[in-house]
């Protein structure tokens, strides 16, 4: 029978991942087998270049864990070596940094993830790793705001370099005496 102290520390293990999942976004099981110190390493430092906090945990601490919070569905892959891959903010840098790890090295795999407290299906974890970061998304977003602004810029340029609107407004009364001329000819 473990001694109190080790309970104690156990408890507290479990209380510090409950309040991890329940103060993340999303997260990502993997299986992090075969996986090097050079790769782990630089792994780690992409994640954390992404907000993403990443530990390897004991799959009986991490099941109370996930009992506690409500993730039912997870403590089914708990088995084997796990890692534990959160965010507090976002939603697709745990997944798409995973995903494309776990394309280079066989052995490493993506066991499950949740999303907004709710466990999500391993190709709804493909389809997050597939999106794009938020700051593309911003700057495509922003691109479609500024292209209409753009192309009035472009036409007033061009009007300028034309000769001016003086060359503009000639343009236009000579439009109009054009078209009064056939008139006054019937």
């Amino acid at each position: 029978m473990p001694s109190q102290k080790v309970l104690e520390a156990k408890k507290a293990l479990v209380e510090e991942l409950a309040e991890r999942l329940n103060s993340s976004v999303s997260g990502i099981v993997v299986n992090y087998k075969g996986i090097n110190v050079a790769d782990d390493t630089q792994l780690r430092k992409e994640l954390r270049a992404c907000d993403v906090k990443y530990t390897v945990v004991k799959n009986t601490m991490l099941g109370r864990a996930c009992e506690k919070v409500g993730l039912a569905g997870l403590e089914e892959v708990l088995e084997g070596t796990t890692a534990l891959a959160t965010s507090e903010t976002d939603y697709t840098g745990a997944a798409r940094i995973l995903s494309q790890y776990a394309k280079k090295n066989e052995e490493f795999a993506i066991k499950s993830g949740f999303l907004d407290g709710e466990v999500i299906s391993l190709e709804k974890i493909d389809q997050l790793a597939k999106l794009p970061t938020r700051e593309v998304l911003l700057a495509n977003v922003l691109g479609a705001f500024q292209a209409p602004i753009a192309s009035f810029a472009r036409g007033v340029q061009a009007i300028v370099d034309k000769g001016g609107i003086e060359v503009a407004l000639a343009d236009k009364e000579n439009a109009a005496k054009a078209e009064e001329a056939p008139a006054e000819a019937e």
